[in-house]
């Protein structure tokens, strides 16, 4: 939402009221020397009723005579400034969480929030301020991913809640920078809490847990970016906790989040989320507008994004609510616009002088290009990769997912200035050989394009925005071109078509599938009626079967076949394992995201992602999408055998772990344990590996079966070795406690386990004793 600038607020504020330089001087909310409380209640007490409740909604009212302008406090970053124009798109969050390398992830988001400002100013500058032009970013979606049916865990940063808190400080940092005096944007934590799906009964979903799996699951990472990482804004949920709609939620939002975490930022609603409290369909926890508005309001959320906050008045004139009541949020809303400088002059705050030449600069670039080298994540390979390019002189490029440029970019994206797509990679790693490309099928069986004004043509592309008569025009031409030639429709994936795909397939030395999901059939309540598919999510997490048929017709060539695994959430593929050489996931990489691929996959690079979800073998390794609770969920709770595990991830490199030591075996509460780990590389090349500590606690059979609580990212050279230092803290050892209804760390024995992934074959341990 571009919005205000220093200097054009000053001067607004000069022409609007007519004041003299040494007059606006005495003002003291002009005053950037004063103490900021002292400010806002200056500021606030100029505000009238009516000018106070337009600053409570999303797209606020301005109020000209005191130089407040009109802002909208909706703007997205997830994985870049969003839906803003030209912007640098790294890989989908997910894909971000696998990189397991928060110092880059931090350097992202410095990288975000620099493109944010340049927009900012260069909308000021136009005298513009439209929505998704300002400074305070509703982004990290810091959920737990618990169930790989939800459609926006792409959004997230996995399943496990210390990686979750990591990057999601992370994100905060970069986004909200480091001055003492000013933020350089605003994030978000969302969505609080206790919410992930489905998101087709979102409205209206009353979710109960365990106090265990709350605090020690659902909680942890929202604690971290509030009272760690210092987050200025929350975002209440759709859904309702133990009864009451999030937004509304005295337990969550008073006693936790401003009581517990003594948490002083702003609260935002999602948007229609207080529509949600009357509509009887939804929630109907109240009766009107403004009785929804009036709670919400008392319960702590400051901003609605909607438009249901226009009730407040009513809300007022029937004795709902006081002005007292409604002063409580308009001075933490205030509070944001000094915290973001928006009254103050530019010479005092950093940043601004960022030209608008820095989005999507070479520099960015060139970072997204690391980035999507980082969360590449190789599961399996069997002796193919790296395919070196001297040795390689035909390619069969096929799948759904190969020359698809939007897949590449997830949802909640910018728009980059160029994106490479996974052909486009394998084309630019691969300059001298011979690359043939087709379709090959779509990415579910009987798949409808969501925009209804596309028509598909004989080649499978889609065009959007025809006529009938141009649409009947282009498939007569096509038809001419072609002949016979037809797509592999719903009704045509014929054994004898999947034959024929096969023998143009087998001239090649390497075939790359690129297939898997797409943010068109996953994501935020979509409007997707497919077989398996439902509002956004997944009903089976298996691939779909016509990919698997074409994997399957690929792999009976005899010639290598590496599956390039696109998707925003884990995909079940025990029934397809024996139809490919190599699994290749890619998530959804971004601007650069095919020129990753093309690295790995031709050697220039190793991969070293790993995997911040589990894979499971199939859907029925899974418990009932609407149940909350943990137990069987997540590497941390699942008992069987997963097809990859949380944490997995291969490499070019021959890594060994040697015997880790503790700095103490015994230590007392309140203590910190080094654990320093022996790590060489036996490969023939430098690679990078993400050393992993989880901790399980001994004699308690409620707490996890194991718990990342530490990791480091580390660069080896061929032959090289090094050590690697984690420190562990109390936090490390805290457990839920009944009697606080709280986090606490506990004494007893536990077991340090250390090495390359969650799973216990991939693990050696230590015993450690806190007294």
């Amino acid at each position: 939402m571009s919005r205000r600038r220093i200097t054009a607020c000053a001067a607004i504020v000069l022409i609007c009221t007519g004041l003299s330089l040494p007059a606006q001087e005495k003002i003291p909310y002009l005053d950037p020397d004063r103490p900021r409380a002292e400010r806002v209640e200056d500021l606030l007490s100029r505000l009238t009723l009516h000018e106070k409740l337009g600053l409570m909604m999303n797209s606020s009212k301005g109020v000209p005579r005191l130089g407040i302008p009109d802002y909208d406090w909706w703007n997205e970053a997830l994985h870049g400034v969003a839906r803003a124009g030209l912007a640098t798109v790294y890989p989908q969050a997910i894909g971000m969480a696998a990189t397991f390398d928060p110092e880059t992830h931090l350097q992202t988001f410095t990288y975000v929030s620099d493109e944010a400002r340049a927009k900012y100013f260069d909308a000021i500058r136009k005298n513009e301020h439209k929505k998704y032009y300002g400074l305070t970013f509703w982004t990290p979606n810091i959920n737990i991913f618990r169930d790989p049916r939800w459609g926006r865990g792409q959004e997230t940063y996995g399943e496990d809640p210390y990686l979750t808190s990591v990057m999601g400080a992370a994100t905060v940092r970069g986004l909200q920078g480091d001055d003492p005096h000013y933020y350089k944007t605003h994030a978000c934590a969302k969505h609080f809490a206790v919410h992930s799906g489905p998101e087709w009964n979102r409205h209206s979903f009353d979710v109960t847990v365990s106090a265990r799996d709350l605090w020690e699951t659902y909680l942890p990472a929202f604690r971290t970016l509030a009272v760690d990482a210092g987050v200025r804004e929350f975002m209440g949920a759709y859904n309702s906790y133990a009864g009451d709609p999030c937004c509304a939620s005295n337990f969550l939002l008073n006693d936790v989040l401003r009581g517990r975490w003594k948490y002083d930022g702003i609260v935002v609603s999602d948007c229609g989320a207080i529509n949600d409290f009357y509509i009887k369909s939804h929630h109907g926890t109240h009766t009107t507008a403004a009785d929804a508005s009036a709670d919400a309001v008392k319960k702590g959320t400051d901003i609605e994004c909607g438009n249901s906050y226009v009730a407040l008045i009513e809300a007022y004139q029937d004795g709902l609510i006081t002005e007292e009541d409604i002063d409580v949020s308009i001075r933490r809303i205030l509070g944001g616009f000094f915290e973001l400088g928006v009254f103050d002059p530019a010479s005092r705050v950093p940043w601004s002088g960022i030209p608008y030449s820095n989005v999507d600069c070479q520099e960015h670039k060139d970072h997204a290009l690391k980035v999507a080298r980082e969360s590449v994540v190789l599961l399996k390979n069997d002796g193919v990769l790296p395919a070196a390019p001297s040795k390689v002189k035909r390619i069969a490029v096929v799948g759904p997912n190969a020359d698809d440029e939007k897949m590449m970019l997830g949802n909640y994206n910018g728009i980059p200035s160029s994106v490479v797509t996974i052909l486009d990679g394998i084309k630019a790693a691969y300059p001298d050989a011979q690359v043939s490309y087709e379709r090959g099928c779509d990415l579910v069986e009987g798949f409808v394009f969501v925009d209804p004004r596309a028509v598909r043509g004989l080649n499978t592309e889609v065009f959007v925005g025809l006529s009938d008569e141009e649409a009947a025009a282009l498939r007569k031409k096509q038809q001419d071109e072609m002949g016979s030639i037809k797509p592999m429709s719903s009704d045509n994936y014929t054994p004898e078509a999947l034959e024929a795909l096969a023998k143009r397939s087998s001239q090649a030395d390497i075939i790359f599938f690129v297939g898997g999901l797409s943010p068109f059939v996953e994501g935020e309540e979509m409007r997707v009626q497919i077989d398996g598919f439902r509002g956004g999510d997944r009903e089976r997490i298996e691939l779909p079967e016509v990919q698997g048929k074409v994997l399957k017709a690929l792999h009976s060539t005899g010639k290598p076949v590496v599956f390039i695994l696109c998707s925003g959430s884990a995909v079940a593929l025990e029934a397809n394992e024996k139809d490919y050489d190599a699994l290749v996931c890619a998530w959804y990489g971004g601007q650069a995201g095919g020129t990753a691929v093309g690295d790995i996959v031709s050697g220039k690079v190793s991969p070293s992602g790993k995997l911040p979800v589990t894979f499971y073998k199939s859907t029925s390794q899974l418990p009932d999408f609407q149940n909350y609770d943990m137990d069987g969920r997540t590497y941390r709770y699942f008992k069987g055998e997963p097809l990859y595990p949380f944490g997995y991830g291969l490499g070019y490199g021959d890594f060994q772990y040697g015997k880790a030591t503790l700095s103490e075996k015994t230590v007392n509460l309140g203590s910190d344990v080094t654990i320093t780990i022996p790590l060489s590389n036996k490969g023939s090349m430098m690679a990078d590996e993400v050393v992993q500590v989880y901790v399980r606690r001994l004699g308690d059979t409620q707490a996890p079966l194991k718990s990342l609580k530490g990791f480091q990212r580390v660069s080896v050279p061929a032959g090289g070795r090094t050590s690697v230092s984690i420190k562990l803290t109390p936090a490390s050892f805290s457990y839920y406690d009944e009697k606080i209804d709280d986090l606490v760390q506990k004494s007893g024995r536990y077991e340090i386990l250390y090495g390359s992934s969650s799973a216990e074959k991939d693990l050696k341990k230590v015993v450690l004793t806190i007294k």
